[in-house]
């Protein structure tokens, strides 16, 4: 079976600043391109001036459609080092405003103190040299303007360019740490299940409420956070992604818009319902084990189906015949087998939620409340987070503008995973408009790509993924220590790298195959944009198919957004925007994530010193973008 393919361990990519996509002569396949070796025809020569070359290729390239036609046939050529082109929509003005706040963001006590040192210029000059003060700085850098209209000249500059948005609304709660753990653990408050007499709690550690970890901001500087306050607060959140899907639709072709899941309903139902898909998927393995099919690859684990319901009587889940009758009206096991995704699909969208919170206990030999806090008071506010995550969908489709799911903390994840797939059953039926987001630093990370894009296959819909590295390392790794349970982060960065490629290259097979994936590549590692690149040389898949996507903060790394949109790839850029008080949390967030990501490196501020003084000596310092 494909999804049981072994796919090599991906080497790190080496640093390269010239990336050639050629056209080969010859397809391959690239599932084992990380140890084939390489063509070795030459590429002619490149004039240094320019970010795009073109000329007539031997091969015609891949179009959209199975019959793979022409589309062209030239090859492009995307030089990263060349800063004319990188920087050619920005002022002089714009440059030196990049190089002071890079320069700023490496000063630790700049960074430490941001919040402090913002509200002091406050107090000292006033609200309105402040902003002033902040246009010209932190947030002219990485915030796009006040509302949706202020926004439309940066936004139409950047797509005159090649580069497309992902709009972000990024108002933030300033909340102290005491105010958001009271806040967190308020919104976990348990309260005891009308008729139990144990009052006994079966949930594991991870996924219950510590207040130490209450305020999960802590360790996360590249992701934004939402705290329960009550249900209005919900409905707001759920009022201001409508508004970002209806500018999306307005700002770009083929736009995108992203929405957080913690931020439309109770992060309780998300904690539950993630442990019950948890356990669900262990009291599987544990079946399999039972069965001595431990140790095989996940999706070739097949449970006889007899012994199953043999297995299920004794939980008491039921008598054998009304378990066989179970089966046999979900359509499952006409082969004599069960695999995961049919044991997955058991927990449906038929399923009544109170029905969620019962998980199989095999020490005890029973099923039992997964917690003893479900009330019925309380299924309305847990029905939201499943309601209004549909209806942005609906909005999305209507708009022409596809919806990526942000991914979260692990113990929310299963969850959030699992609503996604579920709007993306019924909204990806033609193309694909709902995108889930992977967290490659996480060791389930190729797995859970591998059964979702199996699913898809299955189901025939359209797979939709968003890959990053993810945002809450440091957080999992303290949490998992001090709670006591197995850290899920992967052991370093290389593995974290190699996993990202690996799941990247898992997609691109199955864009290689059948064109019905899509995927966005967010990072900002120029290696892995490299990486990205050769695959898809490798498999003859062209920009214009629009099936692999870049992503990109605003003001960060425009050396590689703007390059790839010039030289006709999808790029977009993430555009936060809101007034400038209330988005000072993200600038803060914004500050401590370039003081590693300048810190490690000085090519972005090397670059820009390059094009300072390119234009120095040209007679350009007064250039103005023409477009």
């Amino acid at each position: 079976m494909s999804h049981a393919r072994a796919v090599p361990a991906l080497a790190r990519v080496s640093s390269r600043k010239r990336t050639r996509v050629t056209f080969a002569t010859k397809r391959f396949r690239s599932s084992g391109a990380s140890t084939r070796a390489k063509e070795k025809n030459e590429v002619p020569a490149v004039d240094p001036a320019c970010t795009l070359v073109e000329r007539r290729c031997e091969v015609d390239l891949i179009s959209t459609g199975s019959s793979r036609a022409a589309d062209g046939a030239k090859k492009v050529c995307v030089d990263f080092d060349n800063t004319r082109e990188a920087y050619k929509s920005k002022t002089t003005l714009e440059l030196l405003r990049s190089l002071l706040v890079f320069k700023l963001c490496t000063f630790d006590f700049v960074v430490d103190k941001n919040k402090e040192l913002m509200d002091l210029s406050k107090r000292l000059f006033g609200q309105r040299v402040f902003e002033k003060l902040m246009k010209m700085t932190f947030y002219g850098q990485f915030v796009a303007g006040g509302d949706q209209d202020s926004i439309k000249p940066l936004i139409e500059k950047n797509q005159a360019f090649g580069v497309g948005s992902v709009l972000d609304y990024s108002v933030e709660e300033d909340l102290t740490q005491e105010e958001a753990e009271k806040k967190e653990m308020d919104s976990l408050t348990v309260r005891r299940v009308i008729g139990c007499r144990t009052g006994v709690d079966h949930r594991e550690k991870k996924y219950k409420a510590h207040r130490q970890f209450g305020d999960r901001r802590g360790g996360v500087i590249s992701a934004r956070t939402y705290f329960y306050a009550d249900e209005a607060k919900c409905d707001q959140h759920m009022e201001t992604f409508v508004k970002c899907i209806k500018a999306s639709a307005g700002s770009s072709v083929d736009g995108f818009s992203a929405i957080k899941m913690t931020a439309l309903g109770r992060p309780q139902f998300l904690l539950q319902f993630s442990e019950v898909l948890v356990k669900w998927r262990h009291f599987f393995s544990l079946l399999a084990a039972q069965q001595g099919k431990d140790g095989m690859a996940v999706l070739d684990q097949k449970l006889e189906l007899e012994q199953l319901q043999e297995n299920l009587a004794s939980l008491g889940v039921g008598a054998k015949q009304d378990i066989e009758n179970w089966f046999t009206g979900e359509k499952l096991g006409s082969s004599g087998t069960i695999d995961l995704l049919d044991w997955n699909s058991l927990i449906n969208d038929r399923t009544r939620i109170s029905h969620l919170l019962v998980v199989p206990n095999v020490e005890v030999n029973k099923y039992q409340y997964s917690t003893h806090t479900h009330t019925h008071t309380h299924t309305h506010t847990r029905t939201k987070p499943v309601q209004y995550p549909h209806t942005h969908s609906k909005h999305a489709v209507e708009s022409g503008v596809r919806l990526m799911v942000d991914a979260e903390q692990t113990y929310f994840q299963p969850a959030i995973s699992r609503l996604t797939l579920e709007m993306q059953r019924i909204f990806n039926t033609h193309k694909p408009i709902i995108f889930n987001t992977y967290q490659c630093y996480l060791k389930e990370a190729y797995d859970n790509v591998m059964v979702d894009m199996e699913l898809s296959q299955r189901e025939g819909w359209y797979f939709g993924a968003k890959l990053v590295r993810g945002a809450y390392m440091h957080q999992e790794r303290q949490r998992a220590a001090e709670i006591g349970y197995d850290d899920p982060i992967n052991p370093d960065y290389e593995a974290t790298n190699r996993m990202y490629h690996r799941c990247l290259e898992y997609v691109l097979e199955e864009i290689d195959r059948n064109r019905k994936a899509n995927v966005m590549v967010a990072s900002h590692n120029e290696n892995t944009v490299t990486f990205t690149l050769q695959k898809m040389n490798e498999i003859r898949l062209s920009p214009r198919e629009n099936k692999v996507y870049f992503g990109q903060l605003l003001g960060m790394c425009d050396q590689i957004s703007f390059p790839l949109g010039q030289a006709g790839f999808p790029v977009y850029k993430y555009v936060p925007y809101g007034p400038v008080n209330e988005v000072i949390p993200y600038l803060s967030r914004r500050a401590q994530e370039n003081r590693g990501f300048m810190k490690g490196s000085q090519r972005e501020r090397s670059l820009l010193w390059k094009e300072l003084k390119r234009r120095l000596f040209s007679g350009q310092l007064l250039y103005k973008p023409i477009y």
